[in-house]
């Protein structure tokens, strides 16, 4: 049986009506630069009126942000966007069920994820209830054996235990056949969720999620754990209401104390970080560097986290140690580290995701070379969709690598773990992760409607499925020209978007300590990227396995430490180690590098050009 499928078709190019940044059309990392578009008079407006540097003033504007929101989105509070969460559907239904189980004692459980929304969104749970005097079961499905969701015999199986009601967090609003089962039981279930949902929901006492057709989508960015939080703040009100705490002569929990794990979820989950999730992400940051989390103080720890946390720390240092589990090891670690408040086991727990996160980045990167050489032979036939498969892929690390080839070849992607059943078939597990344009997750469950897949879901930026072997073509096909209905007015090019041109001697502490205040950045405030112009090469040297460290410098002779990540083989990371001396226009991120007790600037290399073929 093959294990890789063609890619075909060849995307249109982008005109030449703007020109492009720098006049870099085709860098050395084969992307076109385009300035990110701004009001001019805007930017000058912010920047005078708050005494800020003309360039801040253009990052703002160049993020929507006005004069009559600035001062909002420079200090983003709950109290002015935390909304009612009796707005939502089924809310009152969910605060009350789950109040009642609380009240009368039942036994519940918590089905979660494995991904890092998911565990965060049953710690915060957990943790609330037993700040209640309470305590709930956590239940996250074993990957390999039982896949994403809720599925029937882990649910019947809890009812024979004695659970009388199930929350699902990030899972359950595709769950049609295991929650018809649970009803049939006699088995309560509550659905917290943000996935896309169809127009039929499945069967239930309660299912919230802002992605509901019959919402109004103010939220429907909100990922599970901003869902589950605002839960908790419904349940806290009706036991209010109810008058539990009077009557148990207990305290009401600070709920904003979970606001760390909320946060960590919203940075992982790549939801944007505009409106209510930057404020639950700035606020959660707050409590993040208080360490009151046991887990995560151990977990930051481990992977050597000395500064003050941020968005960049909960993306890519604490939430990938998070997600190891659910990859490649024990599923439940994740929420079992991020809801225990022993020190003791905090750090056993953090030392094992840890061990597991070694295994994974050696796993994923045998199934992206894989996935990479199977690619390369249809390199000059890229279609729309970039869609792989192999056997023996590991599931747990597909989603990553979807990832690096969505960014490689700047295109939607799916990558599907190939394996053969009891029964002999073939099965393929897969995960998908888009680009700005394409809604992945809508081009899904149309294919599951279609009668394509075994299952199947996801949002605009993220799916999953499980598909017949036999079906594969035939999905590549509908999903491609799904992808292709989608971009045949915009054609998919790689670009890269920067804030402006800054000199050698511009990218100094003070300026990065300015840009820091925009922050949080992620999905939907980008961290400013820019050009730093007529760089010279003056040292470059490879550190690490395959990273490529620079000293740039200006023609007014300062210098910028900077370090391209993963570009040895890279023709960017070649360019860098063979051109000491000449000039490049160098893209980037400017961040704070604190070494042996002094503090500089170091840029963090996207990309490069050769200035003088500018």
């Amino acid at each position: 049986m093959g294990s890789g499928f063609p890619i075909r078709g060849i995307l249109g190019s982008m005109t030449d009506t703007v020109p492009a940044f720098l006049n870099v059309a085709h860098s050395l990392s084969g992307k076109r630069w385009q300035a990110r578009p701004y009001d001019e008079r805007l930017a000058w407006g912010l920047a005078q009126g708050r005494g800020l540097p003309e360039i801040v003033g253009r990052v703002l504007a160049a993020r929507g942000v006005t004069e009559e929101v600035c001062d909002g989105f420079l200090n983003p509070t709950l109290k002015a966007l935390l909304p009612d969460p009796s707005r939502f559907k089924d809310m009152d239904a969910a605060a009350a069920r789950i109040a009642r189980a609380i009240q009368e004692g039942e036994p519940v459980a918590v089905f979660g994820d494995y991904d890092v929304d998911g565990a965060t969104s049953a710690a915060v749970m957990r943790r609330f209830f037993r700040a209640v005097g309470a305590d709930i079961r956590v239940y996250v499905p074993d990957r390999m054996k039982e896949g994403y969701g809720p599925n029937a015999p882990a649910l019947l199986r809890l009812k024979a235990e004695g659970v009388r009601l199930v929350v699902t967090v990030d899972c359950g609003v595709s769950a049609f056949a295991a929650l018809e089962a649970a009803a049939e039981a006699g088995l309560d279930v509550v659905v917290l969720d943000h996935h896309a949902a169809e127009p039929r929901l499945p069967p239930a006492v309660a299912l919230v999620n802002p992605n509901r057709l019959d919402e109004d989508g103010t939220y429907r960015t909100l990922c599970a754990a901003g869902v589950t939080f605002l839960t908790i703040v419904a349940i806290n009100r009706a036991l209010r209401a109810a008058g539990f705490y009077q009557a148990q002569g207990r305290a009401e929990p600070n709920l904003l104390d979970w606001l760390d794990l909320v946060a960590l979820g919203t940075v992982c989950d790549v939801v944007p970080l505009t409106g209510l999730n930057r404020a639950l992400v700035a606020q959660g940051l707050k409590v993040m560097a208080r360490r009151s989390n046991p887990g995560l103080a151990a977990l930051a720890d481990i992977a050597g986290v000395k500064d003050k946390p941020d968005a960049y720390h909960a993306g890519y240092v604490l939430g990938p140690r998070v997600n190891a589990g659910g990859r490649v090891g024990a599923s439940d670690l994740g929420a079992r580290l991020l809801s225990t408040d022993d020190p003791i086991e905090a750090m056993e727990l953090a030392q094992k995701l840890e061990a597991h996160n070694a295994e994974r980045r050696a796993v994923e990167q045998g199934v992206l070379d894989d996935a990479l050489a199977k690619l390369d032979k249809h390199a000059d036939e890229l279609a729309e969709l970039v869609f792989v498969a192999g056997e023996g892929w590991h599931p747990g690390v597909i989603g990553i690598v979807a990832s690096r080839l969505k960014e490689r070849y700047s295109r939607p992607t799916c990558v599907i773990a190939l394996e053969q059943g009891a029964d002999g078939k073939v099965i393929g597990k897969a995960s998908g992760r888009s680009v700005r344009g394409v809604d992945l997750g809508a081009a899904v469950i149309a294919a599951r409607q279609e009668g394509l897949l075994l299952a199947g879901g996801g949002h605009r930026m993220a799916a999953g499925f499980t598909v017949a072997g036999d079906k594969m073509a035939d999905l590549q096909a509908f999903l491609t020209g799904r992808v292709a209905e989608q971009v045949a007015a915009a054609p998919l090019v790689p670009t890269l978007e920067l804030d402006g041109a800054l000199a050698v001697g511009a990218a100094n502490s003070t300026l990065v300590g300015t840009l820091d205040k925009l922050g949080p950045f992620g999905t939907g405030n980008a961290e400013p990227r820019f050009a730093i112009t007529d760089a010279r090469v003056v040292r470059a040297d490879v550190v690490g396995a395959n990273h490529v460290r620079c000293i740039l410098q200006g023609n007014d002779g300062a210098r910028l430490k900077a370090i391209a990540f993963r570009a040895l083989d890279s023709d960017l990371g070649k360019a860098l180690l063979m051109g000491r001396g000449s000039p490049f226009h160098v893209a980037g991120i400017l961040r704070i590098d604190r070494w042996n007790g002094t503090e500089g600037v170091q840029l963090l290399i996207d990309d490069a050009a050769p200035a003088q073929t500018m």
